[in-house]
C-alpha cells in the first residue's frame, strides 16, 4: 500500500477535487460515513451512547460534522464544540455548519479559555470523544484553545477516535512538538499517511485503520510515491514456490561469517535462520577454537574452521573465506564477530573482494567505520546492511537522535550514499534503496527489542536470498516474516518474555502463511 506525506495527500486532494471535478463536500460526506461505520462496529449500541465532537475551523471539523449528523439519524446523544467561531469555518465546514443548524442542531463554540469548562464537563459525563480539531495539513504544535482541548480529551475515559490523523501529529514526519490526542482509534482516508507510521506520532494513533472515501482507482493507481507499507500480499505475490520436484541443491547455499568467543549465539541464530528461512545448504565459518560449541548447538548447519586468533578472526581467514565462498550464492557477515584488530580488516578486504550477494550485519558493519563508502561503492554484486540505529550512527556519523527523528530520510540518504539496501531495524523497521524506494514494514513487537534478534533476521534475509530473490525483495520479505513471527509468539509469550530463539522457532511458521 502506498503511504503519503500531509503535503502529497493534499496534492492529491486537489487532483480529485479540481483535476476530475469530484465535489469536496461529497468526499467530506464519505469521509464522515466510513467513521461512523468503524464506530458501528465497534459499539453495537452506539445509538445509546453519548459522543462529544471536537471540531476546529478547517476541513477537518466538516468531518466531525457530517459524523455528528449521522449519528444524530442513529438516534445517538451528540454534543459539538467548536474551538473557533462560525465565521472562521472553512468553506465547507461552514456549509455542514448550516445544514446542522436547519435542522436545529445547536454547536457549541468556544473562543476564549474561560468559555472551555462547557467541553470539559461534557467530557466528563461522555462515552466517545470524536477528534476533528487538526487534519493532515497540521504542522508545529497545537496552541492556546487547541492544545487546551487537546489536553481535557486526553484527561477523559472515554473511546477516543481520531478523524485522519490525531490532533497535535505531523502527518508529514510523525513528529509530536506539543499536546496530541492520544487516540484508541484512528480512521484515516484513501492511503496512510507516514507520520501515523513512524514515532512518536505513532503511538497516539491507537488501532489505525485505513478506508476508501472515493478517490478513482486510477488516481490513486498513478500518483507517484516512492513509499510504501508493506502488508502480506505484497509479500505473498513475491516469495518464490517451493517446486515438488526439487532438491536441496534447487535452494541455494549461504555462506555465514560469523561469531568470536562469547558470542557463539549470534553465529548459531543466523545460520539456523537461514535454513529455517528456506536455503538448501548453510555453511557457518567460524573461529577454528569455536568449533566443538558450534558442533554442540547446530546439527543441521554444516561447521567450517577458519585461523582464529584469541577466539576472534585472525587475518589469516581472508583467503580460506573466499575459497569457500566461490560455490556459494550468499554470503552473511557480521552476527558475534567481535572487534578484534584481525577481524576488522579481515572483514573490510572481504567486502571489497567478495563477488557475491553480501548480507552485513553487527560487526561486520562496525568493521566498515570510516572506510564504508569507499569499501562499498566498489563492490559490483548486491550489498545489504541491516544495521540499528546504534550502528548506522557509527557508520555515518550522525547521532542516534538525528536518524530517529527522521528513519525514512537518513535511510534513503544512506542507502544511495553506500550503494547498499539499507535495512533500518526499529519500529519501524524502514528498507531503502539506492535509487530512492522505501518500505516500512507493518509486523513486529516489542518482543523483538532483545538480543539476537537482529541475527535472526539476518539470516533470514540470507535465507531468501539464496533461493533466488532480488536483494530489496529478499530484504522486505525478511523483515515482514521476522516480525511476523515475533506477532504469532505473542499470544503465547507475550512480549516482555520473548527472546531470539522464540522467533527463530516461530519463523517456519510465519513464512507458511504464504505457501
Amino acid at each position: 500500500m502506498k503511504v503519503l506525506t500531509g503535503a502529497q495527500m493534499a496534492d492529491l486532494d486537489r487532483q480529485a477535487i479540481e483535476g476530475l471535478g469530484i465535489p469536496s463536500l461529497v468526499l467530506m460526506e464519505s469521509a464522515g460515513r466510513v467513521v461512523v461505520e468503524e464506530l458501528g462496529a465497534r459499539f453495537s449500541d452506539i445509538a445509546r451512547k453519548k459522543i462529544v465532537i471536537v471540531i476546529g475551523k478547517g476541513n477537518n471539523g466538516g468531518d466531525g460534522l457530517v459524523v455528528a449528523r449521522r449519528l444524530l439519524d442513529l438516534g445517538a446523544s451528540v454534543h459539538v464544540h467548536a474551538l473557533c467561531s462560525p465565521k472562521e469555518f472553512s468553506a465547507e465546514t461552514r456549509q455542514q455548519a448550516d445544514i446542522l443548524n436547519k435542522l436545529g442542531f445547536p454547536i457549541q463554540h468556544c473562543t476564549k479559555s474561560k468559555e472551555m469548562s462547557a467541553l470539559a464537563q461534557a467530557l466528563g459525563n461522555t462515552d466517545i470523544v470524536i477528534d476533528a480539531i487538526f487534519g493532515t495539513g497540521f504542522r508545529g504544535a497545537a496552541r492556546e484553545l487547541a492544545a487546551e482541548a487537546i489536553e481535557l480529551i486526553n484527561l477523559s475515559s472515554a473511546f477516543v477516535c481520531a478523524i485522519d490523523i490525531p490532533s497535535g501529529v505531523e502527518a508529514d514526519t510523525g513528529h509530536v512538538l506539543g499536546p496530541a490526542v492520544c487516540a484508541d482509534l484512528t480512521v484515516t482516508f484513501e492511503l496512510p499517511k507516514l507520520g501515523l507510521l513512524l514515532y512518536p506520532g505513532r503511538q497516539y494513533v491507537g488501532e489505525l485503520v485505513v478506508r476508501p472515501i472515493g478517490y478513482p482507482r486510477k488516481l490513486i493507481d498513478q500518483y507517484a510515491s516512492t513509499m510504501t507499507l508493506v502488508g502480506a500480499d505484497w509479500v505473498r505475490e513475491r516469495l518464490p514456490p517451493r517446486e515438488p520436484y526439487s532438491h536441496k541443491g534447487d535452494y541455494g547455499k549461504v555462506l555465514v561469517v560469523a561469531g568470536s568467543r562469547g558470542y557463539t549465539g549470534a553465529a548459531a541464530l543466523a545460520a539456523e535462520a537461514a535454513l529455517r528461512a528456506g536455503a538448501g545448504l548453510v555453511y557457518l565459518a567460524v573461529p577454528e577454537s569455536l568449533l566443538p560449541a558450534m558442533e554442540a548447538k547446530l546439527t543441521e548447519v554444516i561447521k567450517l574452521g577458519l585461523p582464529d586468533i584469541d577466539g576472534a578472526l585472525a587475518s589469516a581467514a581472508l583467503p580460506k573465506i573466499l575459497e569457500m565462498l566461490e560455490d556459494k550464492d550468499v554470503l552473511v557477515v557480521g552476527p558475534g564477530l567481535g572487534r578484534h584488530p584481525q577481524t576488522v580488516k579481515t572483514v573490510q578486504r572481504l567486502v571489497a573482494q567478495a563477488s557475491k550477494p553480501l548480507v552485513l550485519d553487527a560487526d561486520g558493519l562496525n568493521a566498515l567505520g570510516a572506510e564504508a563508502e569507499k569499501l562499498l561503492v566498489q563492490r559490483t554484486a548486491p550489498t545489504v546492511l541491516t544495521p540499528h540505529p546504534g550502528e548506522l550512527s557509527r557508520l555515518i556519523a550522525k547521532s542516534v537522535i538525528e536518524i530517529e527523528s527522521d528513519r525514512v530520510g537518513v535511510a534513503r540518504e544512506t542507502a544511495k550514499q553506500l550503494h547498499s539496501v539499507l535495512v533500518l531495524k526499529g519500529v519501524p523497521t524502514v528498507t531503502a534503496t539506492p535509487d530512492g524506494e522505501v518500505f516500512l514494514n507493518s509486523t513486529g513487537n516489542s518482543g523483538l527489542a532483545s538480543g539476537g534478534s537482529g541475527d535472526v533476521l539476518t539470516g533470514c534475509l540470507g535465507g531468501l536470498l539464496a533461493q533466488g530473490l532480488d536483494s530489496l525483495t529478499a530484504s522486505v520479505c525478511a523483515v515482514y516474516a521476522h516480525g511476523r513471527a515475533a506477532d504469532l509468539m505473542k499470544p503465547e509469550l507475550g512480549e516482555r518474555g520473548m527472546i531470539a530463539s522464540d522467533v527463530l522457532r516461530a519463523l517456519p511458521a510465519a513464512l507458511r502463511e504464504f505457501e
